[in-house]
């Protein structure tokens, strides 16, 4: 197989950075007394500040205008189509240029498919509906969220309380979503409820997708979620105390949610999986240049085997990595079946960016650990990142069951 990138993939990948060095990082720059610490960034609630909210719907806009917000939304929306090849090499050649915490950056310029711009899971709301908010979504104006996790039904979906009752063309929803991203500050949502629980305890289907107005009356967002040390988020608890959402806003059939959900689930995974190995290559850059310069015993650590068995061991795991995810994305676009393939990918890529990481903090000795080299805040990211869209051992668990059934197709 060739993974020769090719040119218009490139030149796709060349027009987002020139975007983000010309006109993001200088806005990102000129604002940093606001966006350069977590105190000012976010209220005593742990909200981003309404100034950092505008900062960010102004890049997400433009971003919009000039192609790159949808450049992943299906052709069936109004997006640009492009295939997970297109999306691993540029999602990896931006986190690999700016590195991490860039606020206006990650899922900025380029939506998370679980939170903004146009979701594969609003391909199955119905198109006069979708009609309605299209615009507002895919110029960047509006923002999603995705509620599928509760707090007892994280990976083991059919865990979930939440429950969706008709009443007449209405669906009255009650219950509570936990681990939510974008939640505090979202316009709409997408929520999955229980609507025929005696199927899901079968685990035979019984839950059911819903779009939702986040202003709708009984929709509320209580408290944010810190995690990893930082002061504030995106990540919300939702409750919905008798939300009404009529039966022509649902997605897809009803008692079918879960086939609709994991749309957005494994778009998120490739996504997450490139951004860590971008993330991963800026780390082994910061390492290999440290290691050149810094001396110990009258010699560049660099020149020490032990540095050189760590910048070895991090490029092996880059290596394995991107292999990995360009042969997946390459299955997804030729339409062959890689759900083991995406749980693998998952899997690895967030554990190999946490070694990475750790690897680069280790190489810099005490200024690995300052903030201002933004390694200690990769290596967070690294370990938040194990966890979301099903954990590292779930992945696994999906792998194993591929393989006893003969569906692996390795």
């Amino acid at each position: 197989m060739d993974f020769t990138i090719d040119p218009d993939t490139v030149a796709i990948a060349e027009a987002v950075l020139r975007f983000v060095e010309r006109e993001v990082l200088p806005l990102q720059q000129r604002h940093h007394d606001l966006l350069g610490s977590e105190r000012s960034l976010f209220d005593a609630s742990g909200r981003y500040v309404p100034e950092a909210l505008a900062l960010r719907q102004q890049v997400r806009k433009r971003s919009a205008e000039l192609g790159f917000y949808t450049l992943f939304g299906d052709e069936t929306l109004g997006g640009g189509g492009q295939g997970a090849q297109v999306m691993a090499h540029v999602q990896e050649v931006l986190n690999h240029r700016v590195g991490p915490a860039q606020p206006l950056v990650q899922t900025v310029v380029l939506p998370s498919p679980f939170t903004n711009g146009l979701s594969p899971v609003l391909r199955h709301l119905k198109p006069d509906i979708f009609a309605q908010y299209r615009d507002d979504i895919a110029s960047g104006d509006k923002t999603l969220c995705f509620g599928l996790s509760e707090p007892d039904a994280g990976s083991d979906v059919f865990g979930m309380q939440t429950r969706a009752v008709r009443d007449g063309d209405e669906w009255v929803l009650t219950g509570t979503k936990q681990w939510i991203t974008n939640s505090p500050y979202a316009d709409y949502a997408m929520v999955f409820a229980l609507t025929d629980p005696e199927a899901a305890a079968r685990h035979k289907g019984g839950v059911t997708g819903f779009f939702v107005d986040t202003r709708a009356s009984g929709f509320s967002v209580p408290r944010i979620i810190n995690t990893m040390g930082h002061l504030g988020g995106d990540t919300g608890v939702i409750v919905l105390d008798g939300v009404r959402v009529r039966d022509d806003h649902r997605l897809g059939d009803v008692g079918h949610g879960l086939a609709v959900a994991m749309d957005g689930v494994n778009a998120g995974r490739m996504g997450m999986a490139a951004s860590c190995l971008g993330l991963a290559r800026w780390a082994l850059d910061q390492a290999v240049d440290y290691a050149k310069v810094r001396k110990t015993f009258g010699v560049p650590i660099a020149e020490h085997q032990a540095i050189q068995l760590m910048l070895a061991d991090s490029a092996m795991d880059i290596y394995a990595a991107k292999t990995m995810i360009q042969n997946c994305a390459w299955r997804l676009d030729s339409g062959r079946s890689a759900n083991a393939q995406v749980s693998m990918v998952k899997a690895f890529s967030t554990e190999m960016l946490g070694r990475v990481m750790d690897r680069s903090i280790q190489i810099h000795g005490g200024m690995g650990l300052t903030n201002e080299l933004r390694l200690e805040e990769g290596y967070r990211f690294a370990r938040v990142m194990r966890i979301p869209d099903g954990t590292g051992e779930i992945q696994r668990r999906t792998v194993a069951r591929q393989l006893l059934t003969g569906q692996a197709d390795l």
